[in-house]
C-alpha cells in the first residue's frame, strides 16, 4: 500500500452524479445499489462494495482503471484500486 496515488495522469472524467440514473449493470439486470462510484479513466458510474453488485470493483477488476471517485451527494473522495489509497483532489 502507498501513501500517495501514482495514476493521478490517468484521470479523465471528474464530474459528479448529476444526471446519472444508476449503476449500470444493476439497472441492466434489475438490481439494487447503495452508492455510486464513477470511473475517472472511462466515466462508468458503478456500485460500492457495499452493493450486492460490487460492480464498481468488477470493473477495476476488467478493465484495470486504477481510480474510481464516488459521486454521492457531499462526498469528494477518490480511491485508487492499484496503490489502495483514499484521496481529495485540491479544487
Amino acid at each position: 500500500m502507498s501513501d500517495r496515488c501514482e495514476h493521478l495522469d490517468t484521470i479523465e472524467h471528474l464530474e459528479g452524479g448529476e444526471g446519472v440514473a444508476g449503476c449500470e449493470e444493476c439497472l441492466a439486470n434489475g438490481m439494487t445499489w447503495v452508492h455510486l462510484r464513477r470511473c475517472t479513466s472511462c466515466g462508468h458510474v458503478g456500485c460500492c462494495d457495499s452493493s450486492p453488485g460490487r460492480h464498481a470493483t468488477g470493473h477495476f477488476n476488467a478493465t484495470g482503471h486504477p481510480i474510481i471517485r464516488s459521486i454521492e451527494p457531499g462526498e469528494n473522495w477518490l480511491w485508487c484500486y492499484v496503490d489502495e489509497v483514499m484521496f481529495e483532489l485540491a479544487g
